[in-house]
């Protein structure tokens, strides 16, 4: 399994190459937004987080997302994942709620994925 830490923008066709272990024309992700760091690959979107913890990040500033490689490019980013079931920090469902949440997490997407 192929995980990789995102902290410079990074090319489609390396992104899709890690995408081939699971899913081919999707990608799981998590982003740091206390960082603005991405964890990028594994079947799961606890295996990118428990990378990025093993590197430093804190759980309560991860966040899971999809990223579709052919949907157009405002559909491209699905805030859906196990990890995102927080009601601690005020997010009961697997969908991202917080909109301001949301748009910090795709600022740091597309900086470094588009």
């Amino acid at each position: 399994m192929h995980i990789k830490i995102v902290d410079q923008k990074i090319a489609e066709h390396e992104l899709r190459e890690i995408a081939k272990d699971f899913y081919i024309d999707m990608i799981k992700g998590v982003v740091d937004v206390k960082r603005e760091i991405l964890a990028m690959g594994g079947e799961y979107h606890i295996d990118a987080n428990m990378f990025l913890i093993k590197n430093g990040s804190k759980q309560q500033n991860i966040w899971g997302f999809n990223w579709y490689f052919d949907k157009p490019q405002d559909e491209r980013i699905e805030y859906i994942s196990l990890i995102n079931i927080r009601p601690a920090q005020g997010n009961k469902a697997m969908e991202i709620q917080n909109e301001p949440l949301r748009d910090a997490m795709k600022t740091i997407i597309l900086k470094y994925l588009l």
